[in-house]
């Protein structure tokens, strides 16, 4: 057989030079291509890292310049090996009150539990659904998540869902010297009377109870946390606050839109003078509710426990609960 029909009969069985190489030079070889392949998929994941937006806020409050970042891939959770010591003995309860804003939940799941997974805090984290018809009653809300939290958490932080720690030297550790303010009026980016403990409040559970929990009467948006406040001094305890923190009103993102989402801030006559008085016996003794539902979910790979709460009204002593 002459060379041109060998040549012919290797082409018909499949022998040979592949055909994309084929097109390439005589002395082309295959690992310079190789290694350009690599080189591109570096380039891409690189490229992708830095033009999406990833689970955090945007820096400066939130707000983004030009078009819209992509989201990112989500991230493999962190999670605390049982026999680290650097998570510390204690587990921290994130009570967070909640109804239907559920674009800013599904912001601060997966943002909260990176932040303190990264703190090595050990924590859970409670939504507190409130799934009844009255009046939304954040500090009824506080009061049955602590009373829901188990025992193997040993404090709680009374967590707005729509404030968000941009500062990673924020202390959310165990508050043993007292109730440990985190959101403080110097640092939180709309309130900042001297006496303002409402945002993110960090209590052990002692002394929790020492303050028999928040007031029951409080429906509607507001003043419950200026009630609490006279009750943490009546408990013979002292607010701290974070020091050293140089971001200013930049240490948070509130994403909160008021013109989009409205607060309840309705006062019906008698509300209005009860609202500034100090409730010198109901709290955690008296709160009414039934547990709808307790359901485990992981949102972008952060787990939490999701509690949809029923609270009940005695319409008798509050009867601004209604929205009648």
């Amino acid at each position: 057989m002459g060379p041109a029909r060998r040549r012919a009969a290797l082409r018909l069985r499949g022998g040979g030079s592949p055909p994309l190489l084929g097109l390439l030079p005589g002395r082309f070889s295959v690992f310079p291509l190789f290694f350009l392949a690599l080189l591109l998929g570096f380039a891409s994941l690189l490229w992708l890292q830095l033009s999406c937006s990833g689970e955090g806020p945007v820096p400066g409050g939130g707000q983004s310049r030009g078009a819209p970042r992509q989201p990112c891939p989500p991230q493999a959770p962190l999670l605390p090996a049982e026999d680290e010591p650097s998570w510390g003995p204690h587990r921290l309860a994130l009570l967070v009150p909640f109804r239907e804003r559920f674009e800013e939940l599904l912001a601060f799941v997966p943002y909260m539990h990176r932040f303190l997974s990264k703190k090595r805090i050990r924590h859970h984290i409670f939504v507190l659904n409130q799934v009844d018809h009255f009046r939304f009653n954040r500090a009824s809300l506080i009061n049955v998540g602590f009373l829901e939290s188990g025992n193997d958490t040993d404090y709680i932080a009374m967590h707005d869902v729509d404030l968000l720690p941009l500062n990673e030297q924020l202390d959310y550790s165990f508050p043993e010297a007292g109730p440990f303010h985190v959101a403080s009026p110097e640092l939180h980016p709309l309130y900042h009377y001297k006496t303002y403990v409402g945002g993110i409040l960090l209590l052990t559970k002692q002394h929790y109870e020492m303050c028999n929990g928040m007031s029951n009467r409080f429906w509607g948006w507001g003043r419950e946390d200026d009630e609490f406040y006279r009750r943490i001094k009546g408990a013979g305890l002292q607010v701290r606050r974070p020091s050293g923190i140089t971001t200013g009103y930049e240490t948070f993102q509130h994403l909160h839109d008021p013109a989009w989402r409205k607060r309840d801030q309705k006062r019906i006559a008698a509300q209005k003078q009860e609202q500034f008085k100090v409730d010198r016996e109901g709290g955690l003794n008296n709160v009414r509710y039934r547990i709808e539902s307790r359901t485990a979910l992981s949102v972008a790979g952060a787990p939490c426990t999701v509690l949809n709460i029923l609270l009940d009204c005695d319409t008798s002593e509050t009867p601004w609960c209604t929205f009648g």
